[in-house]
């Protein structure tokens, strides 16, 4: 390992805050040691889904790595030079292969928590680098996949991000067995701002996802209509669009997300960000569905996510706020959020460890809040 070594405590956070750690590491090239890894937990130390995070980069950047065993509460990553390192070199003037790689989580452990582990290396590979993750796409205290592909990856589109995400095979809890295929390419970044306009009149798209092992019972169907009969009788949007899916997994299961933009016809005027698309508000929320609970109820609790985010005036939900942090060390800008969860706090602490500078404003009687990162030099 190298000498200069940054020395991380990871008792406050979750998994989070190691994935954040090896993004940054193998950006900056720089290594680091967390100890207490998830020291607040149940059960602390790495998990299968934390040590596929910890293969991936590893494998990229050809590092140096101890201690990336089930359990273990000390992590130890050396990245050498990081992802310049890593590039692979012209041959007589053409371009390079892009670079392939591959992880199994080995268990229902969440494939989009991976993604977001090696997305933001796009703003430094030189190459295209593809990848395939196996395991959980729509799995409990985690993204799913239509929140990845229809919520966040759009916003960091508009941003500068060229990068894709298919599903090419669903998987649920308990099995897993799920396949995300990751695409990321050398991308630059634009400032994220989105501190001023919030959703006045939302227009809103559901997607409900269900096994074919759930599709004699209408499940994806009745999440669906539910859904949109919810928003409409609360008067959130009375012309929400939803499409109904139903998908070859291992395990039964069933998923919705509900994506909030501004109506075509709100009148606000968008900001751009760079050369990309218009940046607008923007915010999902997702609600898995499990034996023993209707699919009214899935349909329900989902959209009262939506509403409570509605009655706010922060442009983006809590949860893409959160994973927003990463995004605006590398990028600078300003983002409001709805409010400080125990998740931003953490992982700003943490990135500020890693020398950006992005801070929280705000926010210390539970209310909305400010995110502001200034940008990082070139």
């Amino acid at each position: 390992m190298t000498g200069r070594m940054l020395e991380l405590d990871g008792t406050d956070g979750g998994g989070q805050l190691v994935r954040t750690a090896l993004t940054l590491s193998a950006l900056g090239g720089r290594s680091f040691r967390m100890e207490n890894v998830r020291g607040d937990r149940p059960n602390p130390g790495l998990k299968r889904q934390h040590l596929a995070c910890v293969d991936l980069l590893a494998a990229l950047v050809d590092a140096d790595v101890s201690g990336a065993e089930v359990g273990s509460e000390t992590l130890e990553f050396d990245p050498g030079d990081g992802v310049d390192d890593a590039s692979p070199e012209s041959v007589d003037g053409t371009s390079p292969d892009p670079t392939d790689l591959a992880v199994d989580v080995g268990t229902a452990g969440s494939v989009t928590l991976v993604a977001d582990t090696l997305l933001p290396l796009a703003v430094r590979v030189d190459t295209p680098v593809r990848a395939t993750l196996v395991g959980g796409t729509d799995v409990k205290w985690s993204p799913p996949a239509d929140y990845l592909r229809h919520v966040k990856l759009p916003l960091l589109d508009a941003c500068g991000l060229d990068a894709t995400v298919d599903v090419m095979r669903h998987g649920f809890y308990p099995a897993g067995g799920g396949e995300l295929a990751v695409e990321i390419r050398p991308s630059t970044l634009s400032p994220i701002e989105l501190s001023g306009e919030s959703v006045d009149v939302p227009q809103s798209t559901v997607y409900a996802v269900a096994s074919e092992a759930l599709e004699d019972a209408d499940v994806a169907d009745r999440i669906a209509e539910t859904a949109v009969e919810e928003l409409k009788e609360r008067e959130i949007d009375r012309d929400a669009a939803a499409t109904a899916a139903y998908v070859e997994s291992t395990s039964p299961g069933a998923v919705v997300t509900i994506v909030a933009e501004p109506a075509a016809d709100e009148g606000t005027e968008p900001t751009r960000s760079g050369d990309g698309p218009p940046l607008r508000p923007r915010a999902g929320f997702s609600a898995y569905g499990e034996r023993g609970f209707p699919s009214e109820e899935v349909a329900a609790d989902a959209v009262d996510a939506l509403e409570r985010w509605f009655e706010t005036d922060a442009p983006v939900d809590a949860h893409l706020g959160d994973q927003l942090v990463v995004w605006l060390a590398l990028a600078g800008g300003t983002v409001r959020i709805p409010r400080v969860t125990d998740h931003v706090r953490t992982n700003v602490d943490l990135v500020r460890a890693f020398g950006y500078e992005v801070s929280i404003e705000g926010g210390t009687d539970g209310s909305e809040a400010t995110l502001v990162a200034s940008t990082p030099p070139s």
